[in-house]
């Protein structure tokens, strides 16, 4: 038999902590994350490989992502357990697409044109489908992805570029100098345009704030850059895992550097161009 003071597992009920009450995390509700106190209005909630986060942007629009954790917020003072809202997430606003541009309702796919864009990686264009795909299907614009662009000058000559037969290419950490810039000046002609970024990779183009950290850490030469990036955020060494959460994050041009931006879109312009 149990004492009356104490429960199955011996602790004393003076000592118990009553379950916090459950608050939908709507988009706008400010509350401040109990273990660091960094308060802020909820920005969204989401599902990532280390589990359900919040992202809260306080008054000077600093983003800073947190778990979803039992009693883990205060509302107004009050010990509470952050949910993720009931019902799909809210819709963007009406008429713009996630690249900002005019949306078209009930428009059709296009047939794909003989043009394409070429991106370096997997990365690369997951990340261009989140933002532009809208964009791109309407204009029957297909991407496709490199690994790399050491061998850009054959995959160019295989891929045949002329009148009605445009390639872009987007290549990352395209500098004056660097290898890259001397394989993109082979392949540049009428036909085929290479644009670049100035980022070492394209997790870069992602604004820090977005993500929830100060800024992209410096890694030192001869570390595996994305390896070096989780282990100076804390982030499990897991980049698939890390790209997904960086991803995650973005809901629209607005959460990408002007750099790639740009970049981006002279790219659609040009293989979209009447002849």
């Amino acid at each position: 038999m149990h004492s009356r003071q104490y429960g199955p597992d011996l602790t004393p009920p003076w000592k118990k902590q009553s379950p916090a009450p459950e608050v939908s995390a709507e988009r706008d509700l400010v509350v401040e994350e109990a273990a660091t106190g960094f308060c802020g209005a909820v920005v969204r909630c989401e599902k990532t490989a280390e589990g359900f986060t919040v992202t809260l942007e306080d008054r000077f629009g600093k983003h800073r992502v947190f778990p979803l954790v039992p009693r883990g917020f205060l509302l107004e003072g009050r010990t509470v357990t952050l949910v993720r809202p009931a019902g799909p997430a809210p819709a963007r606003a009406p008429g713009r697409t996630a690249s900002g541009s005019v949306a078209v309702p009930g428009a059709r796919a296009r047939v794909a044109r003989e043009s394409r864009i070429y991106v370096e990686g997997r990365h690369d264009a997951e990340l261009v489908e989140r933002v532009w795909g809208d964009d791109l299907r309407i204009e029957g614009v297909v991407v496709e992805y490199l690994e790399g662009v050491d061998d850009l000058p054959a995959i160019v000559a295989d891929f045949a570029p002329g009148p009605g037969r445009r390639l872009g290419v987007l290549v990352d950490h395209l500098l004056p100098g660097t290898k890259e810039h001397r394989i993109a000046a082979q392949v540049t002609g009428d036909a085929v345009l290479v644009v670049g970024h100035p980022y070492i990779d394209i997790w870069q183009a992602v604004k820090p704030a977005s993500v929830g950290i100060p800024g992209w850490p410096a890694v030192p030469r001869g570390e595996e850059w994305k390896e070096g990036v989780c282990r100076r955020l804390g982030w499990p060494v897991n980049t698939p895992a890390a790209w997904k959460r960086i991803l995650s994050t973005v809901d629209s041009y607005k959460d990408l550097e002007p750099e790639l931006l740009g970049k981006v879109e002279e790219l659609i312009d040009f293989v979209t161009v009447p002849e």
